[in-house]
């Protein structure tokens, strides 16, 4: 028997419970088919959350539950530089400290309260497409279709090459292990940490617990295979640099990645989309990896309802691509930045130190900052406005119900035409199934990161992933036009 749901995502790692979420918030018959039993198999293998990701959080109102589990901290760094965001202009002016396992946790249990179907230890083995929807096979002989489906299953993906997708970029010059192990060593003298001078080295020895299991990344002095590592390529790596591996014994998981850095040609093709590591790989330094792929998911998800229910034409789908794939060129960019200023010879230390200064620059250290916490991300939209294509700022406005945060007119994932000019102002009838229009008060200043203080707009259209769509005073300075691009034609009478 073939199942049929609208959308099927296959993994359920971060990206794919976000773009779940966002799914069934919409109204839409949502399932993901995820290889792993149980959630529990993940492991830290990344750990933190930028200061835009938990804004994205906040705007569905689940931010509390990482903030309550986390360790607020300035995690914003380019290749190990500390950069400071707390006077950015955000309500969450910090990272947070929060293992992969616990964040996976966490949006499994959001995307169960909205109704997720969720088909574990199912591995999809085979994914085929024709004009109406997409046909899936899994091991053990189960079938799904589905009208769209999104490949959220990570840097081999099997929806990527089922979809004929390129993935383009820089092949590995170094590979490391990741594992968690119970090891011994003296806490009090633990190995030491960082990039040993003839290129091999541990960059994390840590426990959660006094007595706990120790997670360790370990870089090989060769590039390891492509199969899955073992318990013995961890103790060679280990004996490399310490002469020792500690008594390694009883991982909980391992697993091998690379400085690689490639990205999907293309984010869509046809009925088959990809999201996360499935369309961009690259060295988790700066911590961008997880927060890139939530961000697509949050992009991507609104987009996908519209064209599911008919109310857009399926062309939205194409801005898709058109604006995360710059963004995450972008991060594979300075990926490789950052990894080119770790390197130990003398002269590329001396380059560290002297960019290490400059970023003590107040502008400098801005700018970079507003890009590695994804605060900056600006979308090529029609406007003029500095606001539009930006992330709307979480005011604390007042309405006819009473004082409200901006990010809690976000929560359900519907737009908002903030009119902050005066009741009445703006007609948007033929869009009020789709679009609310809230009349506002706002007197404070309006200020983003990096950029600081721009003019007060007097409305501004709001997309469900939060980011403006347009700005204005009156209705016939192209709102209509807006409306109708992003939220479909107007209703008829």
């Amino acid at each position: 028997m073939c199942v049929e749901h609208a959308v099927l995502i296959v993994g359920a790692g971060p990206t794919g419970l976000t773009l779940a979420g966002e799914l069934a918030l919409a109204g839409i018959d949502v399932a993901i088919l995820e290889r792993r039993a149980t959630q529990d198999l993940v492991g830290s293998r990344a750990g933190g959350l930028h200061s835009r990701t938990i804004e994205v959080l906040d705007q569905r109102g689940i931010a509390e539950r990482f903030l309550a589990q986390g360790e607020v901290a300035q995690v914003a760094g380019f290749s190990q530089i500390r950069l400071d965001i707390s006077d950015f202009p955000t309500r969450h002016p910090y990272g947070l400290a929060l293992w992969q396992n616990h964040i996976e946790r966490i949006l499994a249990g959001w995307v169960d309260e909205l109704g997720v179907r969720m088909h574990r230890g199912h591995e999809v083995t085979a994914v085929a497409q024709d004009g109406t929807g997409v046909d899936v096979e899994v091991a053990g002989g189960s079938s799904f279709r589905a009208q769209y489906l999104v490949g959220c299953d990570g840097g081999r993906s099997l929806v990527r090459r089922a979809a004929g997708i390129e993935f383009p970029g820089w092949d590995a010059t170094t590979s490391y292990l990741l594992a968690e192990v119970d090891m011994a060593f003296d806490a009090a003298n633990p190995p030491q940490w960082g990039v040993r001078r003839d290129g091999i080295g541990v960059h994390a020895l840590s426990r959660q617990d006094d007595r706990g299991p120790v997670r360790v990344m370990v870089t090989e002095r060769q590039i390891g295979p492509a199969a899955e590592p073992s318990l013995r390529d961890l103790s060679e790596a280990l004996l490399e640099v310490y002469g020792t591996d500690y008594g390694i014994h009883s991982p909980s998981w391992i697993s091998r990645f690379t400085d690689a850095a490639r990205q999907a040609a293309s984010y869509r093709e046809g009925r088959l989309l990809l999201a996360g590591d499935a369309a961009h790989v690259h060295h988790p330094i700066g911590g961008q990896g997880l927060n890139t792929g939530v961000q697509d998911a949050v992009n991507l998800g609104w987009k996908l309802a519209q064209v599911i229910r008919r109310t857009s034409p399926e062309g939205l789908l194409d801005t898709y691509h058109a604006e995360r794939q710059p963004v995450a060129a972008r991060v594979l960019r300075n990926a490789l930045a950052q990894i080119a200023l770790l390197r130990p010879d003398d002269g590329t230390k001396a380059l560290h130190d002297t960019i290490s200064g400059m970023l003590a620059m107040d502008e400098p250290r801005r700018r970079f900052a507003a890009m590695m916490s994804g605060l900056d991300i600006r979308y090529d939209l029609a406007g003029d406005h500095p606001l539009v294509g930006r992330r709307m700022p979480d005011l604390d406005v007042v309405t006819a119900d009473g004082p409200c945060r901006v990010f809690t007119l976000l929560h359900q994932a519907r737009p908002v035409l903030l009119n902050l000019c005066g009741p009445c102002v703006f007609d948007i009838t033929p869009w009020a199934d789709r679009v609310r229009c809230v009349d506002a008060e706002y007197l404070g200043a309006w200020e983003l990161p990096a950029l600081g203080a721009v003019p007060r707009p007097g409305a501004a259209l709001i997309r469900p992933d939060g980011y403006v769509a347009w700005t204005g005073e009156r209705p016939d300075t192209g709102l209509l036009g807006a409306l109708t691009r992003w939220f479909g034609p107007p209703r008829r009478a």
